[in-house]
């Protein structure tokens, strides 16, 4: 009887727990659905200007004031010799119908720091096809990735955007300053060149997917678990059930060709690597990486930012959605219950790259 009572009373504070998830959970989502009706909206930063306003402010305090009035002179000297050789470049242009060079190259910069189910890809496409919409000849992408990966859909949808901008021509560069593992390096594979910081962890060419099983605990309460389904392999592996060998291989060789599907994918992008030697979940830092050659170059994305911005146009583009100060609570208790829901079914049937 003392079993009883303290099994009952477990199993009632379990289901207190429960239910008060259960309506955090759809309060948030109740919020989050209704302002996800409203349209987002472009943030363009200029970081041309913000580097040279940096500069200028830190050589206030190293040079004097003559020095200073013949910079600004001789620069606003090249500044109007420039301008007025680019009209006449665009006269030319228009006169000849040939819209391509109406404007110099410009460098569009992106941020994806993803989460496990990749939401994020949600802006990425946004960005992506506002690029794509005035994108002229010379004009290029940098991507400055962060993520160590997440669900295989979600991050193979964040590849293709990547792709489209490959498929209209246009110059992908992914810089990885801090980490782009399994899915991250799937979205890193795209670009026609891959900077990586010297201790940035790249790689994890892999596939993982595992969950608990507590079918002996149940057995040893006297609890039965009855799952009924249509299809033999609806369902291989269960966290409640008792788990066959029948299933288990088949489990195993899902995981098998989704991991055959990835290297495929990787292959394709960067033939020239070594599968066998590179494909294995193993992550390396970006030395190591570069050895490997995973990535192209060494460097960080402010390196590559501050040398664009003296001599082209770099513009930070941002989709964002405006959120109220209710609505910011709700989507941080959603997206924490969110976490909490993909990574439990991440440890059970999803493959997780």
């Amino acid at each position: 009887m003392d079993f009883l009572f303290d099994y009952g009373l477990f199993l009632a504070k379990i289901a207190t727990v429960v239910v008060a998830f259960i309506a955090i959970l759809v309060v948030a989502k109740s919020v989050k659905g209704h302002h996800s009706s409203q349209k987002g909206e472009l943030e363009v930063t200029d970081l041309t200007e913000q580097y040279k306003h940096t500069v200028h402010q830190l050589e206030s305090h190293l040079f004097d004031k003559p020095l200073l009035k013949a910079r600004d002179k001789a620069e606003k000297k090249a500044d109007k010799e420039k301008h007025k050789a680019r009209q006449n470049e665009v006269k030319k242009a228009a006169k000849e119908g040939d819209l391509s060079h109406s404007r110099e190259p410009r460098l569009f910069v992106l941020d994806f720091h993803g989460s496990i189910d990749a939401r994020e890809v949600t802006s990425l496409r946004e960005e992506v096809t506002a690029i794509l919409a005035v994108a002229m000849e010379g004009d290029e992408v940098l991507l400055r990735l962060e993520t160590g990966g997440g669900m295989v859909h979600g991050y193979g949808l964040a590849s293709s955007q990547l792709d489209r901008l490959k498929a209209a021509g246009i110059k992908l560069t992914i810089s990885v300053d801090k980490v782009a593992a399994s899915g991250g390096y799937m979205m890193a594979c795209i670009a026609d060149k891959i900077i990586s910081a010297p201790f940035a962890i790249v790689g994890s060419i892999g596939v993982i997917a595992q969950l608990p099983n507590f079918n002996k605990i149940l057995k040893k309460n006297d609890i039965e678990f009855e799952q009924i389904t249509a299809g033999e392999f609806k369902r291989t592996l269960t966290m409640f059930g008792e788990n066959t060998d029948k299933a288990r291989e088949k489990f195993q060789s899902e995981i098998e060709e989704t991991h055959g599907l990835f290297k495929a994918f990787v292959s394709e992008h960067r033939p020239a690597l070594d599968l066998a030697k590179v494909a294995t979940g193993e992550h390396w830092f970006g030395k190591q990486a570069f050895e490997l050659g995973l990535v192209d170059e060494i460097g960080t994305s402010d390196d590559y930012i501050s040398l664009s911005c003296k001599d082209r146009e770099v513009l930070q583009v941002r989709y964002v959605q405006r959120k109220k100060l209710a609505e910011k609570l709700a989507g941080a208790t959603g997206d924490a219950a969110d976490n909490v829901l993909l990574k439990w079914i991440s440890r059970g049937q999803r493959p997780i790259v």
